[in-house]
């Protein structure tokens, strides 16, 4: 599995309007995308400005795919002057999550 982390800084005057994209972005990329099989967003419990993203997708091939989905895209142009920081990690997953591989 391909796993993305998204560390985001939003600013505050657009919070709102953020959330409200982001939940949307989250939802098309489950929906329309068979290939993404998680895409959670978190927030930091004491600063509502600063997100965590953590997404799912088969492979790389996968969420390179997703971006450049016409949801993304839209997703991107709309809120990119709404950030403070943004930075995007890749990971490729090893195991299964299962804790008991001795």
């Amino acid at each position: 599995m391909h796993i993305v982390t998204v560390r985001l800084e939003v600013d505050d005057r657009h919070l709102r309007e953020f959330m409200e994209e982001m939940k949307k972005q989250a939802r098309h990329s489950l929906e329309r995308e068979k290939d993404c099989r998680q895409f959670d967003i978190c927030v930091d419990p004491t600063d509502p400005r600063r997100m965590f993203l953590y997404e799912i997708y088969t492979d790389k091939t996968a969420f390179d795919g997703h971006l450049k989905t016409g949801h993304f895209l839209d997703f991107d142009q709309r809120v990119r002057n709404w950030l403070i920081s943004k930075e995007v990690e890749c990971w490729e997953r090893i195991g299964d999550g299962n804790a008991s591989t001795g």
